[in-house]
This record gives C-alpha cells, structure tokens and sequence, in this order.
C-alpha cells in the first residue's frame, strides 16, 4: 500500500516552490446525468420485474361467454449496489513539515475529481458496451439488438436492422423503429425520441443533421424533416464514448436507463494510533442500469 512520506514530495519540505501543477483542470459537467435517471435505494440489491400485460380484445357472441386472458410475470433485471472507494495515506511527519498546506487540500479534491471520473467512465461503459453480447440484461441480450425476445413470443429490436453511421437518412429510420415500439402482447406503445447521445467526433455532423434548414449535405432544397418535426429535441455529447462511430437515442420510455443511489458521495479521514499515519478515504454506493431496454436505440456505426 502506497503511502506518502517526505521522500515522496521532498520538495514540499522546501520553500521555494512557485506552484503545484497537476491537480487544478477543469472538468466537465455531469454528463451522465444527461442520460440516466437517479432513483434512492435502501436496500442491498433492488429488483424490477416486468409485467407482460393483456392481449387484445377479441369478439364475444350472443349468449357466448367472454374470453379471458392472463397477464404474467416477465422478466427480472436485478441491481446489486457496489461500493467505489479510493484513498491516500500520509505520514505525520510528511503532514507536520510540508510548508504548503494547498498542496493536502488539493489531494482531497483530487479524490473527488479522481471518483467524478470514475462516475462518469462506469455510466458510460453502459452504452460503450451496448452492442456487446458478454454484457446482457434481464432478457437474456445486450442493451441495442435486432433479436430482444417477448416473454410471450416473439421479437422487437432497439437497433437499427443494417449498422450505419450517424445521417439524415439513419437517424430518420430510428426514429420511425422507435415509433413502432410494442409491449411484450404486440400492442402498439407511444415512445418518443427524447435525446441523440453521441461522442464528441459526431457533434458536428448531429448540428448539421439537427439544427440545418433545408437537408444536409445534399442539393435539394427540401426541408430538413427532422428539425421541422423536432423529432429529436435534446443532444447529449458524452466524452466518455469510446467508439467514434456509435450513435443512440435515447426514449422516453420510463423505465429505461437508471441508477440507484444508496450511499452519497462522503470523504472521511482517520489516524492510525500505531503510526500516527492519517488517511483519507472517499467513497460512494451506487448502481447504474437498464430495466426496459426500449429506453434506447442505437447503432454501432459502420
């Protein structure tokens, strides 16, 4: 276990120093809040089970008796809380002889950076591996695919049938799948695009796409349907997408893409009484999720 000493920053020993560098940037702002949902949990695990509903009506004759269907249980996405944790110790005597006291202040912030961004790359690993089939949901598939299966039978999809990249013509057909989403019977639900959620390579593409009069990068002089309709009324650019090419849209399906919050963020600090050694510790309890995967459409790119 490392711990900082004198030997570990000599030079805090000594005035001298003009300034500390490393531990002032800037940071963004929480994008992953941008994508999911924040609900409280006081348990050691929720779980979310899905209900397949009714069937639709059918006729009942004269004098004949009414068809009665069942409603039962679906599919069940667990949500087992962890705990992220990430600390430092130093030494009493690096703690008495250190000439700069910003410097300890600035590795406490550093620990609340250094857990922003692990926040930030675990939300985001949710769609970085969306496509991926080693990370699956409570129906057995990952997040975006062709094939998610009914508890009734059948199937729907949240992902383009051919993989394309980011265009006028790709994220119109999205948006029509999106709009042809049903419940686990087949019965035809209202879900609308909420969000385009994309790396920093496509932000300028998803402007032009979004935000131009007339369609994009063409000679036509036809109206650009999706900003007309505002089909899609939200960006979302997340610079912890790993794949340059990958695109979602994120639904307003309730119940979709989540996490639970047990314990807050909290930084705490103790001395070991043998070695007169401090630490510090911060640390959190959370989990990020997916209960109804219609709460995105995606796709890989090309």
């Amino acid at each position: 276990m490392a711990i900082i000493n004198t030997r570990s920053f000599a030079k805090a020993l000594l005035p001298g120093v003009h300034k500390w560098v490393g531990l002032e940037y800037k940071d963004y702002m929480p994008e992953y809040a941008e994508i999911f949902e924040k609900f409280k949990s006081t348990k050691a695990f929720e779980e979310e089970v899905g209900v397949t509903g009714f069937g639709y009506a059918v006729v009942k004759t004269e004098g004949g008796g009414a068809y009665y269907d069942d409603m039962e249980q679906g599919f069940v996405q667990r949500y087992t809380h962890y705990v992220m944790a990430l600390g430092f110790k130093i030494t009493r005597e690096m703690f008495e002889d250190n000439q700069y006291m910003q410097l300890g202040l600035r590795k406490t912030k550093g620990l609340v950076f250094a857990m922003k961004q692990t926040k930030e790359v675990l939300f985001a690993n949710i769609l970085n591996r969306a496509f991926n089939d080693s990370y699956t949901y409570a129906d057995g598939k990952e997040l975006c695919a062709t094939d998610h299966p009914n508890k009734s039978g059948g199937t729907w999809r949240n992902e383009l049938t051919t993989a394309a990249d980011l265009s006028e013509d790709s994220l119109e057909q999205a948006c029509l799948d999106i709009g042809a989403f049903e419940t686990d019977r087949g019965m035809l639900i209202k879900v609308l695009p909420k969000k385009l959620v994309i790396p920093p390579e496509l932000e300028f593409d998803a402007a032009r796409i979004l935000k131009s009069v007339q369609q994009s990068n063409t000679a036509n002089n036809d109206i650009n349907a999706l900003r007309t309709l505002s089909k899609v009324p939200g960006v979302a650019v997340n610079h912890y997408l790993t794949d340059a090419d990958a695109w979602f849209v994120k639904t307003d399906c309730p119940d979709g893409l989540k996490y639970f919050q047990r314990r807050e963020q909290e930084v705490t600090t103790d001395n070991d009484h043998e070695t007169s050694n401090a630490s510090y510790l911060i640390s959190e309890r959370f989990v990020p999720g997916v209960t109804d995967c219609r709460g995105l459409f995606g796709s890989p790119g090309v």
